[in-house]
């Protein structure tokens, strides 16, 4: 899209902004979510739910850390990932991440900052396995 995507004054979304969230809200086979600055999950899909386990309310506003194992906390992993990401335009990874239930489970996962502010990233996880 180019161009302010809201129509008028009033900050409604423009129709193809519109169809876009509609598009990425409903897949299930990927997590998408966005993160602020200091990786945080500010936006959540229903494939996250369905991979990661948590609604939207009981994640928006945590780090994004608490899907890593402790190990890789430990060894600051998740701050490694996205400074990464931010610094090279991308963050691939393959490897364990862990649902809320407190199950591991393998993911492919990609980080991207936002073109529009480049200190916010959107996040993809895809389940790989159980």
């Amino acid at each position: 899209m180019t161009g302010d995507s809201r129509a008028g004054q009033g900050g409604a979304l423009a129709p193809t902004e519109t169809a876009f969230t509609l598009l990425v809200t409903s897949v299930l086979d990927y997590g998408i979510f966005m993160l602020d600055p200091g990786g945080h999950v500010s936006s959540w899909n229903a494939g996250a739910e369905r991979i990661e386990g948590f609604r939207a309310a009981d994640i928006i506003g945590k780090h994004f850390s608490v899907f890593y194992p402790p190990e890789d906390i430990a060894a600051r992993k998740p701050h490694r990932e996205l400074e990464t990401a931010i610094a090279d335009g991308r963050l691939e990874d393959e490897g364990w991440r862990i649902r809320k239930d407190g199950t591991r489970f393998w993911a492919n996962v990609v980080i991207t900052p936002s073109s529009t502010t480049p200190a916010n990233c959107a996040a993809s996880a895809r389940s790989r396995g159980t």
